[in-house]
């Protein structure tokens, strides 16, 4: 299936997208549409015979748990309402904790790395099909960007997702800005991962800028596409001519006429690439071999070919496979390694033992800097509120207290904190600050009750005097 050249389509450039030329297809992110109120430029664009693609960010493949029924439910309608030809998703985990290892549900709010490991690709093969079995169209999968690096893992990134796609048959998603991203942060050859690639299963190809700042590349979607990227784009290119290539940008768009010559250049790349470079395969290993220095380790799950006794459903209601018994003891062991790294990252918990904490604490700042980002836009009234005092406020608040129930459920519990510990020190800001809060909380805040009650009245009466 030949996409073309494509762009991320966001709200906030929907004009300019509509506009661009030689713009074959796009990819929205799943979660921000909704059903039955499908943005305006979208369906002009459909009717344009412009191809829309969901991307998912929430269904957390990688994870320890089964996927939900209710976000694959969610995901298979969005592409419906679409009329997708596939749908995308991460190779990552997105949550940890909960019944599975018997310790607090724990939310990321973040895109985080599976372990290399053959525990992880069972869970995660059998994530995949029962996905698969859930979906109208096809699946693919994108690798990530990453910070940090799980100790012991057993595969090199080529193999791992080699491995995944012999085993589920599902589509790879490459993201040579992630390819570049993990060079910096890990040390990862790109050009070696291409190699073990098995690039026929490519369904399209990522292309997004960054920026590196004190030695770590942050994968931004912020900033203009870097020449070591379209190295990555042109070295794709010479092993497989890929169905689709699109152009990420998710913040600080550019005028119209750049992102135009953005995509100008990913169309030069690949075509300067496929002149110079006849389309090849690309030399794989066999299906099994363990990366370099790793001990020979036998294949934990079936072929796809096998499994004659076909789907099953789970107490959970989770359609699962013939293999689902063999990889409970897999995702308990996964579970408990994702759960501690996730509570280290979002609870102030102890590093676990073989991670780097240097590269921990930039992790965790990351994603709580992150946190902060998307808290503001959700809800602007704070940064309006607090000033250049939000950030830093967020930030101590968000150091020991994990996102829990999304980022509007988030917005509230900062506002309660601050309230309940009389701050913001500005008395008319705190009173901005209460008005906001009394709005949208519950009747009953959570959490701190009568303490926080009495706080609201005092503001308030003192307002009305």
């Amino acid at each position: 299936m030949e996409l073309g050249i494509g762009i991320g389509w966001r709200p906030e450039i929907a004009d300019t997208v509509e506009r661009l030329p030689g713009l074959d297809w796009v990819e929205v992110v799943a979660e921000n549409i909704c059903l039955g109120h499908l943005p305006d430029s979208l369906l002009r664009l459909r009717e344009r015979g412009v191809r829309v693609v969901p991307h998912g960010v929430s269904l957390g493949l990688g994870g320890a748990d089964r996927p939900s029924p209710q976000r694959l439910a969610d995901l298979a309608a969005r592409a419906e309402a679409l009329g997708s030809p596939l749908v995308t998703e991460h190779i990552a985990f997105v949550r940890a904790g909960g019944e599975l290892t018997a310790s607090p549900a724990l939310e990321a709010g973040h895109l985080l790395p599976v372990p290399r490991t053959r525990d992880a690709l069972a869970v995660l093969c059998e994530n995949v099909r029962i996905a698969q079995d859930s979906l109208p169209v096809p699946l693919a999968l994108e690798n990530i960007a990453a910070l940090v690096s799980w100790p012991g893992e057993e595969m090199t990134e080529g193999r791992f997702l080699a491995e995944l796609v012999e085993r589920t048959g599902v589509r790879l998603l490459i993201d040579v800005a992630n390819l570049h991203t993990n060079r910096v942060n890990r040390g990862e050859d790109p050009f070696a991962a291409l190699d073990e690639l098995p690039v026929e299963s490519i369904a399209y190809v990522h292309v997004a800028g960054g920026i590196e700042r004190d030695g770590v590349w942050h994968d931004t979607h912020a900033h203009p596409v870097t020449r070591p990227v379209l190295d990555i784009l042109a070295g794709l290119r010479a092993r497989v001519a890929p169905p689709g290539v699109l152009l990420e940008r998710d913040d600080d768009f550019p005028p119209p006429e750049e992102l135009a010559a953005e995509l100008t250049v990913i169309r030069e790349t690949l075509s300067t690439a496929g002149a110079a470079f006849p389309v090849r395969p690309a030399p794989r290993k066999p299906a099994g071999t363990p990366a370099p220095g790793a001990p020979p380790a036998e294949s934990v799950t079936e072929s796809v070919s096998d499994g004659a006794a076909g789907p099953r459903t789970d107490a959970a209601g989770a359609r699962s496979t013939p293999m689902g018994a063999a990889t409970d003891a897999a995702r308990a062991r996964v579970g408990i390694a994702q759960a501690s790294l996730l509570s280290a990252l979002v609870a102030g918990t102890p590093a676990p033992t073989g991670f780097d904490v240097a590269r921990l604490r930039v992790q965790s700042r990351a994603l709580v800097a992150k946190r902060a980002g998307v808290v503001a836009r959700v809800a602007p009234e704070l940064p309006d509120i607090l000033g250049s005092g939000y950030r830093p406020a967020f930030a101590a608040y968000a150091r020991f207290r994990p996102l829990r129930d999304g980022y509007r459920r988030d917005a509230l519990d900062f506002a309660e904190h601050l309230l309940a510990e009389g701050r913001p020190e500005d008395e008319e800001a705190r009173r901005r600050l209460t008005l906001w809060w009394t709005e949208r909380a519950a009747p009953e805040p959570p959490g701190r009750g009568a303490r926080l009650v009495h706080a609201v009245r005092r503001v308030l009466v003192g307002a009305g005097r």
